[in-house]
């Protein structure tokens, strides 16, 4: 199992818990989107990084989301 190595700022409180926003992400460079309910929730990395329980944690931001398509 992967250890978490980012997380997830900003975007609506209602759609991510504190859970869902520390998670393993396989490649660090590129954008992530996470689906929660009908849509997708867009972030994207920065340059930035946080410790965390003794671990290093890339932050992504909060850029948008976009709905399922039907």
């Amino acid at each position: 199992m992967h250890q978490p190595n980012a997380i997830l700022k900003g975007g609506p409180a209602f759609q991510l818990t504190d859970e869902d926003r520390i998670r393993f992400i396989a490649d660090t460079t590129t954008k992530v989107k996470i689906l929660k309910g009908n849509r997708y929730e867009h972030f994207e990395p920065t340059d930035t990084t946080i410790t965390a329980n003794d671990r290093q944690l890339h932050v992504y931001t909060w850029s948008g989301y976009t709905h399922v398509a039907e």
